[in-house]
């Protein structure tokens, strides 16, 4: 059966689907890319640093030559291996919470989430890791069920391999949907490939996404839930020729970070700026509001990481930039001798700030930051105090 056989996604009717229960791929289908590989290296670079992400680069055309001479599910395996093979499942779950959403949100295809939102009842039946991707597809995308390919977990660490059935492609797509719905069948498939027929065939409709480049990516606002947290250190979604040059750069960039911040804190204030100027960062010190990123590879903190390193990353950008814009003085009036609480101060302030910077206020504390990002409040609880007497050998 050829995809032809089914119409293509812009045919399907949005309206009067509340009751109706849709069923999804993901790469492709709902997202516009047709490659899970930057996500993947997302998160062997976020998990496994460096060396796990020139790893998976090595076995990125073992797994292509997989995927397109051998089977679909080879390929993908290789990349499920170089890609969490050792690493810790909570690191893992965390990247997918805090790291993935703001790369997947911006390649949203806005035809599928037409369809897909329209529905009361969403799903999604994916090939990729289910921990890997029902964060974002359940916090962000209002699905209710997330059924893709399960990895394999060892005292809390993944083992690279698979749980059977295997990969969820083709005849596995199918069967994890029997299993979920049993006797009901569900009103709208969704897809993008020959492998999704067996599943789409077992919807009422079924619809294909084509492959259109030119497609727009559903913008923030029309999520159900915006995107406020992030995380991650890389600022640029690492498409393999994105991931090998930044493998590339590293051993690069690292000793001219220390150089950067060897003049900062080693030479006489006055050179400060000259020595600055001459290893590409720059200095801007205005009155008017900064652009909203400057920063081209890496960003230059981070809430899960080691913050130790923060320094670094932020220097290892090629031509990082500080831009300091002095703002108006606080009015008496809105100061606390005027009677104002030192909360409403810091409102102010914080208000005063993100209009600068054109963000969005929002009522999310410190703490919900943490939650979202680290899967903790922040806080750092305090060790019990040994008396002197207590400790072994006094």
């Amino acid at each position: 059966m050829m995809t032809s056989t089914f119409p293509t996604v812009d045919k399907c009717a949005s309206i009067g689907r509340e009751k109706d229960t849709v069923v999804a791929d993901m790469d492709g289908t709902l997202l516009r890319g047709r490659s899970s590989f930057p996500y993947f290296a997302l998160i062997a670079f976020e998990v496994g640093g460096l060396l796990r992400l020139l790893f998976l680069i090595l076995m990125a055309p073992i797994a292509g030559l997989l995927y397109y001479f051998v089977s679909e599910s080879a390929g993908i395996q290789v990349l499920i291996f170089a890609t969490f093979a050792g690493a810790r499942v909570c690191d893992i779950e965390s990247v997918g919470r805090a790291v993935l959403p703001k790369f997947y949100s911006t390649d949203l295809h806005s035809e599928a989430w037409r369809v897909f939102s329209s529905c009361g009842k969403r799903c999604v039946l994916t090939a990729n890791p289910r921990i890997m991707v029902e964060g974002f597809l359940k916090d962000f995308l209002g699905a209710d069920l997330v059924m893709g390919t399960e990895i394999g977990t060892y005292k809390g660490r993944a083992t690279g391999l698979v749980n059977k059935p295997g990969v969820l492609v083709g005849k596995n797509k199918a069967d994890a949907l029997t299993k979920n719905f049993r006797d009901c069948q569900p009103e709208i498939g969704l897809g993008d490939r020959h492998t999704d027929i067996p599943f789409m065939t077992l919807c009422k409709e079924g619809y294909i996404v084509p492959p259109k480049p030119e497609v727009k990516a559903v913008t923030n606002d029309k999520l159900p839930k915006p995107i406020v947290f992030h995380d991650g250190r890389l600022v640029q979604k690492p498409t393999p020729l994105m991931a090998l040059l930044t493998i590339l750069w590293i051993p690069i960039g690292f000793p001219l970070a220390c150089l950067r911040i060897a003049a900062g804190s080693l030479l006489p204030m006055p050179l400060v700026y000259y020595a600055f100027w001459a290893l590409g960062v720059r200095v801007y010190v205005k009155g008017t509001p900064p652009p909203p990123n400057r920063m081209s590879m890496f960003h230059g903190t981070t809430a899960r990481g080691w913050k130790g390193m923060d320094p670094f990353y932020f220097f290892m950008n090629p031509s990082p930039a500080y831009e300091v814009t002095f703002l108006n003085k606080l009015p008496v009036e809105l100061t606390c001798k005027s009677g104002k609480s030192s909360h409403e101060v810091a409102n102010y302030i914080q208000r005063v700030i993100a209009s600068t910077l054109a963000y969005e206020c929002t009522s999310f504390t410190r703490k919900d930051k943490y939650r979202a990002l680290a899967g903790n409040d922040g806080t750092v609880v305090d060790k019990p105090r040994i008396k002197a007497n207590k400790i072994m050998g006094c």
